[in-house]
């Protein structure tokens, strides 16, 4: 089947698959050279996703794929199949506004693209294979950095070089095959013997074809000098050289040599074994020549392709120390063996005093018991290592570093080493320390506000008794709302309210209290199933429900002494549904002619915040709200923990 993708002049797709093939690469086990240029990939650019991809004919199929979760793909949802065309990265910043892919199986489903930047894929003689690729489930206006781009440009090669080794080796492997096979059967394999006292070497026709000799006049005999004619003029010393260390040693000789013929030149390997007479003189020199003219070629493939992986092993580095991160790794243990020139530059440290266990002194004392454990954690179970501390800057100062690393597998699953990296986030922390202090006082301010509408209620209670029960009453839905504000209000890592396995309904009931009856009693009753939620859906959850409840208060059920609400939770299967209903209110009219702040908020807050569904009834005996969340939206830093080990 032809793919439009690849109509061009240069490559017919055939030419092109015929080219694939010639790696044995499709199918095959995971490598861990190919899936440590994949992870490299994924870090530099950091991206939570990143292939090694082969476009055959009806698939895309990744021989390594770090976050994707999948060996192949169908060939028309294939990205990888547009970037191998070009000679440059295909750079997709939104695949959601590109026409090319909007419709995409892999962007409206799982894993959801946006981002995807790929670098072809190419033979020697520029036969598209696929394309080295990094991709994200969030849009990148800016595209790629020129670090990133230098850096998936030259990884891509990497893989390319990685391809070539292995299709020299198979050609080798095949090569020796196929001399076992021609031995076996002689077609490859001439056979001669020459009777040195008389000088007439006797010869079977593929030994005279060899040599460019008449197989007549091999068959019946003829001087040395007729074969050794077509040897190299570079290699006739060496032969000769050969043939008398035989004669004056043990017997054996072994040569290799190229044979000119019609200006063509082919290798043979000589075996032979010379005969003595009782005098000691050499009388007898039979023996075989093996045509080896490919496995020469393919050792010389061999050798280039190794000088060009030793190359890119050089571009590499040079990579790694270009890069603004600082990028360490270490052995299965933990032993720590490279650094790359910008820790260097940051630690200001003399080369290798770091390595092995002294990387630890480098962190601010309150910091290093903290860091061993969770990197002990890590080499003991395999799961990535990431963690916040101060790092010793050359001038003396610590600065806030997130430090992580991943394990890099072989095939059985043995971790053969540690890749990881430094980002110096110093001023990022002093951003989020300025923020947190704003916050901490614009919240108290806010609920000093609070507590002087608390303290003016209480003073008008002493001065009117007769309000007592109302002053009570009051104060009772001030504090609610003050605990409501507590979640509603934006927070920061360390002043974000601590809620631990706080359930959901327990939090809305205490939401709810400033609606509580003259009595105490609820008015919003909750029934059905309990969750465990986190502080990450917190603010959503309590927006939601502030508004529907002040809503109820203003024009539902809630503002008639009789109305009342009842708030249902079921979770089914991976979705956890919330409905409330309102009953002995003001009769509904239907559905209002716009949509307030409150309900735009509340929308938001589900479909935006908590990636569900918010559906309307407007039924005369009271207004009836669905929401339709994942059931992992009410506890995402779990969910992600979960995901991410």
């Amino acid at each position: 089947m032809n793919h439009p993708e690849v109509d061009c002049s240069r490559w017919e797709e055939a030419d092109r698959l015929a080219a694939l093939r010639q790696y044995g690469v499709l199918d095959t086990t995971p490598e861990a050279s190919f899936d440590d240029l994949a992870t490299l990939a994924a870090r530099i650019c950091d991206a939570p996703m990143a292939a090694v991809s082969l476009v055959d004919a009806e698939r895309q199929w990744f021989k390594a794929e770090i976050g994707l979760g999948v060996s192949e793909t169908p060939r028309p949802a294939s990205f990888c199949a547009q970037a191998m065309l070009s000679d440059q990265a295909l750079v997709i910043t939104d695949a959601q506004r590109d026409p090319r892919f909007a419709d995409n199986p892999l962007v409206t489903g799982a894993p959801h693209i946006r981002f995807y930047a790929g670098f072809p894929l190419k033979t020697p003689t520029g036969a598209p294979l696929g394309a080295l690729c990094v991709l994200d489930e969030k849009a990148r206006p800016e595209g790629l950095t020129e670090l990133e781009a230098l850096a998936l440009k030259t990884l891509a090669q990497q893989v390319m070089t990685q391809l070539e080794l292995r299709r020299a080796l198979l050609e080798r492997d095949r090569s020796e095959q196929a001399a076992k096979l021609a031995i076996e059967a002689s077609s490859y394999v001439g056979a001669w013997d020459w009777d040195i006292a008389n000088d007439r070497v006797i010869a079977d026709d593929r030994f005279a074809r060899m040599y460019g000799v008449d197989p007549a006049a091999a068959s019946e005999g003829s001087p040395i000098a007729l074969f050794t004619a077509s040897i190299h003029p570079d290699d006739v010393e060496r032969v000769r050289e050969d043939i008398q260390t035989a004669m004056a040693g043990e017997g054996d000789f072994l040569s290799e040599y190229r044979l000119l013929i019609d200006d063509k030149v082919r290798w043979v390997l000589a075996r032979g074994q010379v005969y003595f007479d009782r005098g000691g003189e050499a009388v007898r020199l039979p023996g075989i020549a093996v045509d080896i003219t490919e496995r020469k070629q393919i050792e010389t493939d061999l050798a280039e392709t190794a000088r060009a992986l030793s190359e890119s092993e050089t571009r590499f580095r040079v990579l790694a120390d270009a890069m603004p991160q600082m990028v360490w790794s270490t052995q299965p243990d933990g032993f720590h063996d490279y650094y790359n020139a910008r820790w260097y530059e940051f630690t200001g440290v003399p080369a290798g005093s770091t390595d092995g266990e002294g990387w630890n002194d480098m962190f601010h004392v309150d910091d290093q018991e903290r860091a061993w454990t969770v990197w002990r954690h890590s080499l003991e179970t395999g799961e990535p290592y990431e963690i916040e501390y101060r790092l010793k800057h050359n001038s003396g100062t610590y600065r806030w570093t997130l430090g992580r690393a991943v394990a890099i597998r072989d095939d059985d699953g043995q971790i053969t080493r540690w890749f990881g990296t430094c980002t110096d986030i110093d001023e990022l922390k002093k951003l989020e320390q300025g923020r947190e202090l704003v916050s901490q006082e614009l919240s108290h301010r806010i609920k000093n506000i609070f507590a002087v509408v608390t303290a003016l209620v209480a003073l008008s209670a002493r001065q009117y008794p007769e309000a007592k029960a109302f002053s009570a009453s009051l104060r009772t839905r001030i504090t609610a709302l003050a605990r409501a504000h507590e979640f509603v209000r934006p927070h920061t890592e360390t002043s974000k309210p601590t809620i631990g396995a706080t359930t959901l309904p327990a939090f809305l009931a205490d939401l709810f209290k400033a609606y509580a009856d003259e009595t105490g009693a609820p008015r919003v009753v909750i029934q059905g199933d309990d969750a465990v939620f986190d502080d990450q859906a917190a603010t959503s959850v309590a927006l939601l429900f502030h508004e529907l409840a002040t809503n109820a208060a203003k024009y539902g059920a809630l503002s008639e002494k009789a109305g009342q609400v009842a708030l249902s939770t079921t979770l089914e299967e991976d979705r956890f549904v919330l409905t409330w209903t309102e009953t002995g209110g003001p009769p509904v009219q239907g559905a209002p002619s716009r949509n307030g702040f409150g309900s735009s908020l509340a929308t938001l807050s589900v479909q935006g915040q908590l990636g569900g569904r918010l559906e309307r009834e407007w039924r005369p005996e009271g207004l009836r709200i669905v929401v339709d969340l994942p059931a992992t939206a009410l506890a995402r830093r779990r969910a992600a923990l979960a995901n991410a080990f």
